[in-house]
């Protein structure tokens, strides 16, 4: 793995996580005027987007990016979501379409890997209000069934993509690890301003899921308008 800050939690199963939307959050609409509230309609679907196309609307922050910092900036109406520069790329196929809580899966035709994508709400995770940083620990925890504080020290900073593929502009928090011969690697990001996060979980039997990383970022970004 590209990182020594590796993580084993006998405990985890990666196969469940990938299969399984972030329970404790609700995946209704990030579009709506009012997130911390419970909806019934379903999460939006991706947004199919080319690597050679822009995105045209303006960012929804004032900086060039989203930092942590940067979240706070956001408008309470912002909507969040990934786009979906996988759909159509000859090196992925769909291992499960949106299933209308959040979560879909690509994976690679080889095999190889797999990338589990999330959007939604977060309003039953214990957000810390202007940290996103900190929330975004949060969401990993909720995937992971662990607390912060057992595998803060393999948490690391990252980045998504931000309206446009090929940059990491969206800060992230991620963390790694080997299971069963199997490496995966958890990235998140909560938007606490405006109630809503995003996930991916790479999960590869073969191969670096850093790389796929760096795959995604250069095809799929976060969107926020």
């Amino acid at each position: 793995m590209n990182s020594a800050r590796s993580l084993r939690l006998a405990a985890i199963a990666v196969a469940a996580i990938v299969a399984a939307p972030l329970s404790g959050c609700s995946s209704s609409d990030p579009a709506t005027d009012s997130p911390q509230v419970e909806e019934t309609t379903t999460a939006p679907a991706p947004q199919e987007t080319s690597t050679d196309e822009a995105v045209d609307d303006e960012p929804a922050a004032s900086g060039a990016g989203l930092s942590f910092a940067e979240g706070n900036d956001l408008a309470a109406d912002t909507y969040i979501e990934w786009a979906d520069g996988l759909l159509a790329d000859d090196g992925w196929e769909t291992v499960s379409a949106d299933n209308g809580e959040g979560g879909w899966t690509y994976g690679t035709v080889d095999g190889a890997c797999t990338a589990a994508f999330w959007q939604g709400y977060i309003t039953d995770i214990e957000t810390t209000p202007g940290d996103d940083s900190a929330s975004s620990d949060a969401m990993l925890a909720l995937i992971l069934d662990a607390d912060v504080s057992e595998f803060a020290q393999y948490i690391d900073d990252g980045g998504f993509s931000y309206q446009v593929p090929g940059n990491t502009l969206v800060a992230h928090r991620q963390v790694a690890g080997q299971q069963d011969g199997r490496t995966w690697l958890i990235a998140a990001r909560a938007f606490v301003a405006v109630g809503v996060g995003t996930y991916v979980v790479i999960d590869c039997t073969s191969g670096d899921p850093f790389t796929i990383l760096d795959e995604i970022n250069a095809k799929n970004p976060i969107i926020a308008q």
